[in-house]
């Protein structure tokens, strides 16, 4: 057949682990920590409330981190 362009789905195939892949997660897992601290940060400035903000913004960075990387991975693991 020619003229037709046949699109594959990623999700669909045999999803493979490869070094970018590998890079992207840990990207991800840094991205959420700092944004956390980051945010956790800017409310003690604001609200004043020192170490409070921080720990509840880290807290909440590695949850999400946590959850986001194995809903990730499960891709991978479901063979």
């Amino acid at each position: 057949m020619t003229g037709v362009v046949q699109v594959v789905n990623d999700e669909d195939g045999d999803p493979t682990i490869n070094g970018w892949t590998l890079a992207g997660l840990g990207g991800f897992l840094v991205g959420c920590i700092v944004a956390g601290l980051v945010i956790g940060w800017l409310v003690d400035d604001v609200a004043g409330s020192s170490p409070v903000g921080v720990l509840v913004g880290l807290s909440v960075g590695v949850a999400v981190a946590v959850v986001g990387s194995w809903l990730r991975i499960a891709r991978y693991l479901r063979r």
